[in-house]
């Protein structure tokens, strides 16, 4: 087993995310989302919904291997081969973003599609055994704090990336490397920085994480052992009924989580009509309160219970989001009209008084949110069964994308349905509260093998 005494590999393993979670801001949240929506599509209510059937595909294929995956893992030992393969293909796919072009042009619509489908399973794959390997290196009073750590600097990260796009690409005259605005190469370059970001700063975690002991299996062997203790795993859940009550409330909040990360962006950006350099100092200033959650919401996490800490954001994430649906340029607070373009003040952007109050509502929201990410990772770390982490990883990842197609396909049917970004947004709390309920029968206590 990794020693748990390596304060330098659990640093590595933190820079891991670093390395991978901007992927998610500058990607599927506040750049690419944005472009592909506003730019490709042309049509904030059917890019919104498009973007949602290629995280729903994506997460369908996560749904159907990780359990085996993680089983086959803990066969035959290490782990960090797994994350490489997973990081070298969300590298590859990430990059290949460059030639979605608008009008067809490039890859081409299917093309997008499967690039950012590829993406996401990479992304959903190296998660699975990253996370595994944390209740081995850090000592088990402290499990929340490093989880929360990692997001916490994941979303520093995304910060870096989009202050250097917005600062050398989106702001000067002409851009850095010299790109065509009118090609959208501005936007495009995205896909290329972002995975040459992941590819540089993963290096710490290869060199320095230690990882298990090989078993020496043969492949096929480590193959064989992992789908049938796999096998035996869902055949034995009634066992694990504290394990399956828990993976079963975060396979319905996590939903709620998923949609609201990767939607929030598109939804500002249709709502309130931003352009790019808008969506790129929204992402920006939610990523500062996002970085807050996670620095906070793992060390609340382990002074006063993992469980406790999840009720908490949850709630709290809830009430945000029902509230923030209230703000559109013609109205406050839901009843109160307000006059379209009217400055609230003399700030150059969101300078009306709804994008004010809104991205006030927003930050609460992302402070919840990745609290609610770090302390469900250390929920799983704790009261998996120790000699097969990584396989309950597997249904940790399972409980995250079996059902992920359904809240983004509601999302997706409510926005169709009603013509209205706002109603398709709010179908993602009753996802929260329904997971909030399963969590109350969720106890906090390490799973004793079969």
């Amino acid at each position: 087993m990794p020693a748990k005494n390596s304060k330098f590999g659990r640093v590595s393993w933190v820079l891991f995310e670093w390395a991978r979670n901007p992927y998610v801001l500058v990607i599927t949240v506040y750049v690419y989302a944005t472009y592909f929506s506003r730019d490709i599509i042309g049509d904030p209510v059917r890019g919104q919904a498009l973007w949602a059937a290629y995280q729903g595909y994506a997460g369908l294929v996560v749904a159907m291997t990780a359990p085996f995956l993680g089983a086959i893992a803990d066969a035959g030992g290490r782990r960090k081969p797994w994350v490489a393969f997973f990081t070298l293909l969300l590298a590859l796919s990430t990059a290949a973003l460059w030639f979605g072009a608008p009008g067809g042009a490039g890859l081409g619509l299917a093309g997008i599609g499967l690039a950012i489908a590829l993406s996401n399973f990479a992304y959903d794959g190296s998660l699975v055994f990253h996370g595994a390997m944390l209740p081995a290196l850090a000592p088990p009073g402290r499990i929340g704090r490093w989880s929360g750590l990692g997001y916490a600097l994941g979303n520093v990260a995304g910060i870096v990336l989009l202050l250097f796009v917005l600062l050398f690409i989106y702001l000067p005259e002409q851009p850095l490397f010299g790109l065509d605005r009118a090609a959208h190469e501005h936007e495009r370059i995205s896909g290329p920085l972002t995975a040459l970001w992941l590819v540089l700063f993963s290096l710490p975690f290869f060199l320095f994480t230690p990882d298990n002991p090989s078993r020496r299996l043969p492949y096929r062997e480590a193959v064989r052992r992992g789908i049938s203790s796999a096998a035996r795993t869902f055949k034995s859940l009634k066992h694990y009924r504290n394990v399956a009550a828990y993976l079963a409330a975060r396979m319905i909040y996590n939903d709620g989580l998923n949609v609201m990360l990767a939607f929030g962006g598109v939804y500002a950006a249709g709502v309130f009509g931003w352009g790019e350099i808008e969506s790129a100092l929204y992402g920006i200033l939610l990523s500062v309160f996002a970085a807050l959650g996670g620095f906070l919401g793992g060390r609340i996490g382990d002074r006063i219970g993992t469980r406790r800490a999840l009720l908490l954001s949850l709630g709290g994430m809830m009430l945000a989001a029902l509230f923030s649906l209230g703000f559109a340029p013609d109205q406050l607070f839901f009843v109160i009209p307000y006059v379209p373009g009217t400055a609230a003040s003399s700030l150059p952007f969101f300078e009306t008084a709804p994008e004010m109050f809104y991205i006030a509502t927003v930050s609460l929201i992302a402070v919840c949110l990745v609290a609610t990410y770090a302390n469900s990772r250390a929920m799983m770390a704790k009261i998996a069964p120790e000699a097969q982490v990584t396989e309950f990883f597997g249904l940790y990842a399972l409980s995250g994308d079996a059902t992920a197609f359904v809240a983004p396909a509601a999302v997706a049917f409510a926005t169709a349905a009603s013509g209205s970004q706002q109603w398709g947004m709010a179908v993602i709390v009753l996802f929260l509260f329904i997971g909030f309920l399963g969590l109350l029968f969720v106890r906090e206590e390490r799973a004793v093998p079969v």
